[in-house]
């Protein structure tokens, strides 16, 4: 087996073949350091890689399957996690060099961390990201660089993650999403993200951009590779009393069979008005491909999403704004502008205009939910377009609209708390991915990773290897 083909592996083969002792986890997580280290000065997706203690770990887990312990459905299998999530012994930099390049290590593990753990999996390293968490990086940071085309942007703000799940330099990530940022660096680099449920997964430890918005979820490459993640790290948690009580399911066990009885709810004027024509294709090439598996294709009218897109912002910005209240104002100089003048608008936002917006995400909410006595799921894109260059991104944010169209199809699914998973679905004419969504009712995941699963199974956009040379 080539160094590619091992990188490549889905996360669930590779677990099985640990667990077979068909290969050790030593071996593989030596090979992934290598790779990281040869790989890591041209895609910049990792903060720190964490060798040591990861050969530490891989050695632990190739003793416990000899003593004939398994610890878990990740046994042995290397992962990284955004550098949100903090990770004892390490420090969580949050993509904010000036304002935490100092801080302490953490004295203990976030909880999604611990829970991979407990898993079994290997810890290789914290991913890069964008500044706090927001749209753009710190002008100290180097941004990840997409591994399809290197001249297109990576997305926002896990960028480190979807590059590092796209390259073969971990089996699995972690992200976190509060209005898109699962579902862009997994759109632009061509792998499988998925946004859980809001409270589905704990957000103990892990460092804040806005509260109510903030969803923690996994970036591998297919969705049964979510499948498998999210199993590891959903659940109640006392040290998150927002986390839900709710049993989590077997996920990957619902992986089966064909999708009969799905019904599958599309709304061609929300999906396709003003929206690129090869994202529109991809989108009716996705509803046939979950036809021929199985499913009824029903019309929808989903409900008008302008206003509720513009609450997103002074529900982000005052909530983000209370989260940095110890470090900004007081250390402004250590921000960058993008990050500083969204802190900036959420100190000036009033709590009026919070309320109202509060009030538009509640009505919305009910009315996401009632489109689902009409439908199991929802297709729809993740953008509007496909990928951004560099340098147009560069000049984003330029006219007043750009932020309300880049968050169009993102938001909304964070204002409701609703799941979606992101699946690439085409490149364009440069090689650069682009994809689409799924949406589900409140703690619908199991119903999105059959449908992902099933779609997966008759396509291969999530099997294609980006032109990797170094």
């Amino acid at each position: 087996m080539t160094e590619d083909d091992l990188a490549y592996m889905e996360l669930t083969a590779l677990a099985r073949a640990i667990a077979d002792r068909e290969i050790s986890a030593l071996e593989v997580t030596r090979t992934l350091i290598a790779r990281v280290s040869r790989l890591e000065p041209m895609l910049g997706a990792y903060v720190a890689v964490l060798a040591d203690s990861a050969e530490r770990e891989a050695k632990a887990a190739d003793s416990a399957l000899a003593r004939g312990q398994l610890l878990g459905p990740l046994h042995g299998v290397p992962v990284a996690v955004k550098d949100l999530c903090d990770a004892s012994g390490t420090r969580t930099i949050a993509g904010m060099p000036r304002v935490r390049g100092n801080v302490a290590p953490a004295t203990r593990d976030a909880t999604v961390v611990a829970r991979l753990r407990a898993a079994g999996a290997v810890l290789l390293g914290k991913l890069q990201l964008t500044e706090g968490a927001v749209a753009h990086h710190h002008p100290e940071v180097t941004a990840p660089r997409n591994p399809h085309n290197p001249n297109y942007w990576s997305g926002a703000s896990s960028s480190g993650s979807g590059v590092a799940a796209a390259s073969g330099l971990a089996y699995g990530t972690l992200g976190s999403d509060t209005g898109g940022s699962i579902r862009f660096p997994s759109f632009a680099n061509g792998v499988t993200g998925l946004k859980p449920t809001w409270g589905r997964v704990s957000r103990a430890g892990v460092f804040p951009l806005a509260w109510s918005l903030d969803h923690i979820g996994p970036i591998a490459r297919s969705a049964a590779d979510c499948a498998a993640l999210l199993g590891a790290i959903a659940g109640y948690d006392d040290a998150d009393p927002t986390a839900l009580a709710a049993p989590v399911p077997d996920y990957p066990s619902a992986l089966v069979g064909d999708l009969a009885g799905l019904r599958v709810g599309f709304d061609a004027d929300y999906a396709t008005h003003n929206v690129d024509d090869a994202i529109c294709r991809s989108l009716r090439d996705a509803l046939e491909t979950l036809r021929a598996a199985g499913a009824t294709i029903v019309e929808v009218r989903f409900p008008d999403t302008g206003a509720v897109i513009e609450s997103w912002f002074p529900l982000c910005t005052a909530e983000a704004a209370a989260a940095h209240a110890a470090t900004f104002p007081s250390q402004e100089a250590g921000y960058g502008p993008e990050l500083r003048e969204l802190l900036s608008g959420g100190n000036a936002t009033s709590g009026r205009d919070y309320a109202l917006a509060h009030d538009l995400r509640q009505r919305f909410r009910g009315r996401v939910s009632r489109i689902f006595g009409d439908c199991d799921l929802l297709v729809a894109p993740a953008w509007m377009r496909q990928n951004l260059t560099l340098d147009e991104f560069a000049a984003f944010g330029a006219r007043e609209s750009d932020w309300p169209e880049l968050i169009r199809f993102t938001a909304p699914f964070d204002i409701a708390g609703t799941p979606t998973l992101s699946l690439p679905a085409g490149h364009n004419a440069d090689g650069a991915p682009f994809g689409f969504q799924l949406i589900g009712p409140h703690l619908g995941e199991t119903t999105l990773l059959r449908a992902g699963h099933a779609y997966q199974q008759a396509t291969d956009w999530h099997r294609r290897r980006p032109p990797l040379e170094g």
